[in-house]
């Protein structure tokens, strides 16, 4: 009798369990999920195939005899190049890949992004010495430096606090980018941005500062430290770019953010003056300072000027296109500003000519303004333009001499949510459940936003009239913020080049600068195998 009384009470327990389990309907149903209600727009471009093992059998034993014939490039490379999505998250990463498909009328999901390609791929810890989510400036730091700062700080070790001022003056607290390991080894160097080129990420190259903001001298004067005196004896982040070694000595250097170079008695736009209280101005100072070293120097402001400078009778350049951040590049002038892949075009053909090889860093840095405004739409175009930019690269250099690597700062809260259909427009909406409502497939877990709630009832807002396909549309958030933060996750590392299988895996942040410095055989990562040759 008792295996049946076993028999009975398992039954009662599964009857209890259905419908008194609380995640027992967690799952919505697929008829529900897929209603027409949802009024999703279905781009297709599905094939038929798919429905087939023979497809994807065929597809996966492809991708395996690609990876059987990988071989590890071990030479010296002679060039590297770093590529950063400023804010691009595995979420971005994959909405943009979607998005990429779905503007070549594909359903997107199956899409690659150029450096997805890549044959090597790892997971870097993003996490600041002081705080868990990273920002810009103590990421710069890890990835060019090799070393983990504070938060807000920039090219100092975690020994200088946010705006320190004070230990931001010793030295010995100062850390040295791989650029500059590459200017001792003879390499030439440039950098490029789509934001200013004194913002967080490019600053981390050249600048050694308590404070990321601490862009001009009057950034200094109008910001008081958390004890309330205000910094004396330190110099603003463009003045390092243009006094200090490694800036000095930059080839190229091409981004936005002219205002800061110029004072504020001097117009830099039609509408706008300089931001500089000094009376410094920069740019000439730069253009002296070059000219002074019997060096051809050409500064340029638009897209004309950069298409049609001669690379083989220029030794340096610096290119200010924008008085900020450049504008984003489904709404800019086309005519007047140059895209990233134009920028790094220009670049790698000016970098070609040195005699030792180059470094360059090149940074898609609007992916992360726009992303901090909820607008997913212009972060995915942005990052779209980024994996242009790194086509452009692969196409100018061979595999066997140069190193490219593709990676993030930090992540965004940036999510692709619910079951939308395969193929659905990514920046549509899906069904919600238990208020019959639609919501956004790509939202944010805080930022700014439109209202949620009608004024005139106080009911929730529904959203299938407002107009997603405007770049400026504002997606959904959960907690309201004046601005969007970061994610603490992991950012994906894309290689390839030699020494590219050194960046497989899951590292800190720090790891990044020393591999692609080995392959190189440039900076404290040179002798690296030397040394646990001896230790073995």
């Amino acid at each position: 009798m008792q295996p049946v009384l076993v028999v009975v009470f398992a039954c009662m327990l599964a009857t209890v369990s259905a419908t008194s389990d609380p995640y027992h309907n967690v799952q919505p149903e697929l008829p529900f999920m897929f209603s027409p209600a949802d009024n999703a727009t279905f781009l297709g471009g599905i094939s038929e195939q798919e429905n087939t093992t023979k497809y994807w059998r065929e597809l996966s034993v492809g991708v395996l005899q690609e990876k059987l014939t990988i071989t590890k490039k071990k030479g010296v490379a002679r060039n590297l190049i770093l590529f950063l999505g400023d804010g691009m998250s595995l979420a971005t990463l994959a909405a943009a890949r979607i998005y990429l498909g779905q503007l070549k009328k594909e359903a997107g999901e199956n899409t690659f992004l150029s450096f997805e390609k890549f044959p090597y791929t790892g997971l870097a810890k993003t996490y600041c010495a002081d705080s868990q989510v990273a920002d810009s400036a103590c990421s710069a730091t890890a990835y060019l430096t090799g070393v983990k700062g504070n938060i807000y700080t920039v090219g100092v070790t975690s020994s200088v606090g946010y705006m320190d001022w004070r230990n931001m003056k010793n030295e010995s607290y100062h850390t040295t980018s791989i650029l500059k390991w590459a200017q001792d080894a003879g390499k030439g160097t440039g950098i490029v941005s789509t934001c200013r080129i004194t913002d967080a990420s490019p600053a981390g190259t050249y600048a050694h500062s308590a404070y990321r903001k601490w862009q001009t001298d009057l950034d200094i004067k109008n910001e008081k430290d958390p004890r309330g005196f205000n910094a004396t004896g330190v110099m603003d982040i463009a003045s390092q770019l243009i006094e200090n070694s490694p800036g000095t000595e930059f080839k190229v250097i091409l981004g936005g953010g002219r205002e800061a170079f110029l004072p504020i008695t001097e117009q830099n736009d039609p509408t706008m003056t300089g931001s500089r209280g000094d009376g410094k101005n920069l740019i000439e100072k730069w253009k002296k300072s070059k000219e002074n070293m019997k060096k051809s120097a050409s500064y340029i402001t638009n897209r004309d000027q950069l298409l049609g400078l001669d690379v083989n009778n220029t030794d340096y350049v610096l290119g200010l296109f924008q008085p900020g951040n450049m504008q984003y590049h489904k709404l800019a002038n086309k005519d007047e500003q140059p895209t990233l892949s134009e920028m790094t075009e220009f670049a790698i053909k000016m970098m070609k000519k040195e005699a030792n090889g180059f470094v360059l860093f090149i940074e898609g840095g609007t992916i992360d303004v726009s992303h901090h405004e909820n607008m997913a739409h212009l972060a995915l175009d942005e990052t779209v333009e980024l994996h242009k930019a790194v086509e452009t690269a692969v196409n100018m250099t061979n595999e066997n001499e140069t190193l490219i690597v593709v990676t993030a700062d930090h992540a965004h809260t940036m999510n692709i949510n619910g079951y939308p259909r395969r193929g659905a427009d990514i920046f549509n909406y899906v069904q919600g459940t238990a208020d019959k409502l639609p919501y956004s497939t790509l939202s944010y877990a805080n930022g700014p936003n439109e209202p949620r709630y009608n004024e005139h009832n106080n009911a929730l807002r529904n959203i299938i009239t407002d107009k997603r396909d405007d770049p400026h549309y504002r997606f959904q958030t959960i907690n309201l913020l004046p601005s969007e933060t970061h994610d603490g996750q992991d950012v994906a590392v894309f290689a390839r080049g030699p020494w590219a299988h050194l960046l497989v895996g899951n590292y800190e942040q720090t790891v990044i600068p020393y591999a692609m410095a080995y392959a190189a055989q440039i900076g404290p990562a040179k002798e690296t195998n030397k040394e646990s040759q001896k230790k073995s």
